[in-house]
């Protein structure tokens, strides 16, 4: 058996013993270290969203390869791994041209099957990916929206030397301003509301940031480029206003893309959306975080980047760890809208 934070229903997540997994052929078993509370995590538990009950959540995780199954031969016991958790299909159409994020077919570890929110994991060979000694275990909790943050900046054509806007200042956005960076950036701006997660932007290497709740915000941040607009919008909050503040923000021929996930229905005036013509500029929209071969350079990069240091990571990112037995007040928080940054949970602290 195993502790577990198992969901049971709309707002009832409860900290219990369930049966320990064992790892088949081709897949691993992962004594979880640390698992990040992803806002996707929330409607499932407070709002009644699960896929089916009663089930484990989690999906951006770290920890130690504990077992291996059969004819696993890129891992072995003791290896420290981020947890991949998509589950493509490998047969369709989509999953053959390697666009893995958008197989119709998947499952995911964490929602569609159960996650890290427990002690132990099962997840298959290529779901592990390994990282060396130098990245933390909190860093590897956040390899997944790190790499969600590299998929979105290459969903557009990313080249280095040009200006870039990143439309929310949260765990996404940050990381997606780093990516920018580290691929020749010449000046990245990070817009939020919240000074703290300002101040955070420019620590980890921001070139400006504009709090959008000041006066004459927008003529400051045109004002960064001349007044000609920014080559890349990446628009990371998923809000409507954020998500139309990219069209004026946007440069002639810019390149914009949409990686946060909206929430509430969204409609433009006709003089908003006449902008996306007058500057034929390219929107596009970026899911989850694969590409061939599977899980892909995103996963791969990231392990790297964090191992050299490009890729920063700062305590300030996370809000706070929360012991997995008391994981019900991690959710009680988002319910009374206490939560500033990422949550993690914390499996060996029961």
């Amino acid at each position: 058996m195993m502790k577990a934070g198992v969901v049971h229903g709309l707002k009832d997540i409860r900290f219990e013993d369930i049966n320990k997994p064992e790892p088949n052929e081709n897949q691993v078993l992962i004594k979880v270290k640390y698992t990040g509370i992803c806002g996707s995590d929330v409607p499932r538990v407070n709002e009644g969203a699960c896929h089916f009950y009663p089930n484990v959540l989690g999906h951006e995780f770290s920890g130690v390869v504990e077992k291996i199954g059969e004819n696993v031969t890129s891992l072995k016991v003791g290896d420290r791994v981020a947890g991949v958790p998509l589950v493509p299909c490998m047969e369709c159409e989509d999953c053959q041209k390697g666009n893995y994020s958008l197989c119709k077919h998947y499952s995911f570890i964490g929602s569609r099957e159960f996650g890290s929110f427990a002690e132990y994991v099962v997840v298959p060979e290529k779901n592990a990916v390994k990282f060396e000694d130098e990245v933390s275990f909190e860093q590897g909790a956040f390899f997944e929206p790190a790499t969600v943050a590299l998929h979105g900046l290459q969903r557009v054509n990313y080249e280095g030397g040009k200006t870039v806007a990143i439309l929310g200042g949260g765990t996404i956005g940050l990381f997606t301003m780093q990516w920018a960076k580290i691929f020749g950036a010449k000046k990245v701006v990070v817009f939020d509301i919240n000074n703290e997660r300002l101040e955070l932007a420019k620590k980890l290497g921001a070139d400006d940031v504009i709090n959008t709740l000041e006066e004459n915000f927008m003529d400051n941040a045109l004002n960064l480029t001349n007044n000609k607009g920014y080559d890349y919008v990446y628009e990371t909050a998923g809000n409507t206003i954020t998500m139309k503040m990219a069209f004026v923000l946007a440069g002639n021929k810019a390149g914009v893309c949409f990686i946060g996930t909206p929430t509430k229905e969204l409609s433009f005036t006709v003089k908003e959306w006449e902008q996306m013509n007058r500057k034929e500029f390219t929107l596009t929209g970026s899911w989850m975080s694969y590409s061939a071969p599977f899980p892909g350079k995103e996963w791969e990069l990231t392990a790297h980047y964090f191992k050299t240091g490009a890729l920063k990571f700062d305590d300030s990112l996370i809000y706070k760890k929360i012991p997995l037995k008391e994981i019900d007040s991690a959710f009680e928080m988002y319910r009374e809208n206490l939560v500033k940054g990422k949550l993690l949970i914390d499996s060996e602290g029961i």
